[in-house]
């Protein structure tokens, strides 16, 4: 059987959402480092792995190519069911991919690279423009995000309930990006404490930016 390949980036949230549920299934897989500014992603190489030109890009043991983190994520799920990262009834799997679609769909896809780089080149945008802007975005998530956790009796010591998910996946990963663009977390103590809760687990540690090969 053949192993499983990520390509992917150490600094990407999307990347660090896939390295964590990898690692929470007790998953090897082989790591490809794609080095996005220097646009190493956009280069011929790696358009015949991801037409698509982003990461992450998974690799399956058959060949299979899967994009798109939540995808690959729900994928593992299914495929390796243990530890499960969504929960057993309907109404439960429903909070947790909203509760992760708030993050993965309405904050990151104004927040990544490409977009924060088309702000510096399309309307010349300063770096504190575009840490605005970032900071901003984040922000107008975050505020009904911490609220919905705070009037939820399913919030625990996770986003839902006291074991790690879909949802807490997506929420480590993005407050580790706002670090990088000075995000006053004061605001939101639940996902905060929650945050804290995630980088106490051996899968989010091992997952996170710095201890990738490629971490700079």
């Amino acid at each position: 059987m053949s192993e499983i390949v990520l390509h992917n980036y150490f600094r990407s949230s999307t990347s660090y959402r896939v390295r964590i549920a990898l690692e929470m299934k007790g998953l090897d897989y082989s790591y490809v480092p794609h080095h996005l500014r220097h646009g190493e992603h956009l280069e011929p190489p790696y358009r015949a792995v991801n037409p698509q030109g982003l990461v992450p890009a998974l690799i399956w043991r058959d060949g299979t190519l899967l994009v798109q983190s939540l995808a690959i994520i729900e994928f593992l799920d299914e495929t390796v069911p243990q530890p499960p990262l969504l929960p057993a009834d309907a109404l439960g799997r429903a909070r947790v991919r909203m509760l992760a679609q708030m993050i993965a769909c309405d904050i990151h896809p104004v927040n990544n690279l490409r977009v924060l780089t088309s702000l510096r080149t399309l309307f010349g945008a300063s770096d504190e423009d575009v840490a605005n802007w970032f900071r901003h975005w984040v922000n107008e998530t975050f505020e009904p995000l911490e609220k919905i956790l705070a009037d939820s009796r399913e919030t625990g010591t996770f986003c839902h309930g006291d074991t790690p998910g879909l949802a807490d996946i997506c929420l480590a990963a993005q407050v580790a990006n706002n670090q990088r663009f000075g995000v006053d977390m004061t605001p939101y103590p639940i996902i905060s404490r929650i945050y804290d809760a995630c980088m106490e687990l051996p899968a989010f540690v091992k997952a996170a930016p710095k201890n990738q090969p490629d971490a700079e």
